[in-house]
């Protein structure tokens, strides 16, 4: 634990654009691993531990959208395989031209391309501290090349041919409209499709929330939720914007944010949960983490979501009631679930594949839970069993069981990175995490150039490919457009997959 609090404090400071993160535990570990040996020694179960959870978290976090992106992201994740197994065999020919061994070579890729279950996978198949070094010596390599790449390649403007357009960049609004024609609703634009939403309806001088099968009438006021495009092309399908708000008078229809606590909700669509039909109400927005969704009928909510309900003033605390509201609630873990979980993960990874060649293949306590993860997060729920991990928690989890591998790692591999850290081996194990970036960029960007995307989504996806949240927070910085998040999250645990993968054909040819 002084290890993990040292290793914090490392890890923000910055070193320009950079900060280490959570990284800072592993080089303070080998800092103190290299003073005192024995504090490595049988730190094993701690260091499974830690691995297991950071992997498990993540990947209930990344299933779903995986998932659902699957297969309008499936040439990316291709190109992205393809990238790994080019640089796995780059890697392995420079590195036995440098003279470095399997061990080095696979820490240098997982380090270099910033996979800390890479370095698990790695040090399990290998058997040897090597990885640890090797990992130790690439990792800083990899993201200082990595934010150099995204910085240079975010702001373009190359031509996205095959990309949608950015969506968030542009935001949510609400606005309100004047009716000035008799439509069904299924005619405005962007309301089939779930472009926009609608809440308020006034009529006659009566307000209430409108039903999603009725018609619009002349003189009718409605208030349209969405993208400011879809918005746009709503008022001009159905009249004239207005300069006073529908959302001033809330006499008879109100609204308010509430949060999903309640089992019975969590895990559910906003289709399924049928606010029009229980309470004459409607979602229009969720907010997640930092972004604000729109309630499409599709979206499944999650412990921790808070969902802006629009219904009758009267019905409010009811509503509440039913999302069950309650920031105390989503604070908890279901324990119950999370070790079910990562018992079904850890099983998993123990299961020992033998392939062609005598090479013996498993998941192992890095891709195992990981694996696992994404799956029970894609499916959200199984009966009373709620897989979902309020966000703030899951972070929590993750970034707790990140420190503690990441600390273990360190003073295990202290004293032969002391040894080999200011020598020749050093120097060429970093030309060599050098070579991989380098390589790894080159091939990525031209595939997506070829494939016609655009360059956020190029950013964020070398982003996910990289797997270091401190480089999709730099692209963030610089360019606001949700296909940089899109992109990292299709490439994130697909590229842990992959580099697990690689490693243990790297240690396989020993």
């Amino acid at each position: 634990m002084l290890v993990v609090a040292l290793g914090a404090a490392v890890g923000i400071i910055p070193f320009g654009p950079l900060r280490f993160g959570a990284a800072g535990a592993l080089f303070v570990g080998l800092a103190l691993g290299a003073v005192e040996p024995a504090l490595g020694e049988n730190l094993g179960n701690i260091s499974t531990l830690g691995l297991a959870l950071f992997v498990y978290t993540v990947g209930v976090a990344a299933g779903e959208t995986f998932f659902a992106d699957l297969r309008r992201q499936l040439p990316l994740m291709g190109l992205a395989i393809g990238v790994v197994a080019v640089v796995t065999v780059l890697a392995i020919l420079a590195g036995r031209a440098f003279g470095l061994s399997p061990g080095m070579i696979a820490g240098v890729l997982a380090g270099s391309l910033t996979s800390t279950p890479a370095l698990a996978a790695a040090t399990e198949a290998t058997g040897s501290a090597d990885a640890g070094v090797g990992y130790s010596l690439g990792y800083p390599v990899g993201v200082v090349l990595a934010i150099i790449v995204v910085a240079i390649v975010v702001p373009r403007k190359w031509p996205g041919r095959k990309d949608e357009p950015s969506a968030n960049a542009e935001g949510i609004v609400a606005e309100s409209v004047a009716v000035d024609r008799t439509t069904p609703l299924r005619g405005v634009p962007g309301w089939s499709d779930e472009a926009i939403k609608m809440s308020y309806l006034v009529r006659d001088g009566h307000t209430r929330v409108l039903s999603p099968g009725e018609d619009l009438q002349p003189g009718d006021r409605v208030l349209v939720v969405g993208s400011p495009k879809a918005v746009g092309r709503a008022i001009d399908f159905l009249g004239t914007r207005m300069e006073q708000e529908l959302t001033t008078d809330r006499g008879s229809v109100d609204f308010r944010r509430f949060v999903v606590s309640s089992d019975h909700v969590a895990g559910r669509s906003v289709a399924q949960l049928n606010l029009p039909g229980r309470f004459g109400g409607v979602i229009t927005r969720v907010r997640r983490g930092d972004a604000d969704l729109l309630a499409k009928d599709d979206l499944v909510l999650q412990p921790g979501d808070r969902v802006l309900a629009v219904g009758p003033q009267r019905d409010l605390d009811t509503i509440g009631t039913f999302f069950g509201d309650s920031e105390r609630k989503v604070s908890e873990v279901d324990a119950l679930a999370l070790g079910l979980g990562l018992v079904l993960g850890l099983l998993l990874g123990s299961v020992v594949i033998p392939l062609p060649g005598g090479i013996d293949f498993s998941l192992g306590p890095a891709a195992g839970p990981l694996v696992v993860g994404m799956i029970l997060g894609a499916m959200h729920r199984t009966g009373p069993l709620l897989w979902s991990i309020p966000l703030s928690v899951n972070l929590t989890i993750r970034q707790l069981g990140l420190l503690l591998f990441l600390a273990t790692v360190g003073l295990a591999s202290g004293p032969m990175f002391a040894e080999q850290a200011l020598t020749g081996t050093g120097v060429r194990a970093g030309a060599l995490a050098a070579a991989i970036v380098a390589a790894s960029a080159i091939a990525f960007m031209a595939g997506t150039r070829t494939m016609g995307l655009s360059a956020p989504r190029a950013a964020g996806g070398f982003a996910g490919y990289i797997g270091q949240p401190a480089i999709l927070a730099f692209a963030n910085e610089r360019v606001d457009d949700d296909r940089i998040e899109a992109g990292y999250a299709a490439l994130f645990a697909l590229g842990i997959i992959a580099k697990i993968l690689a490693v243990q054909v790297i240690a396989a040819l020993d």
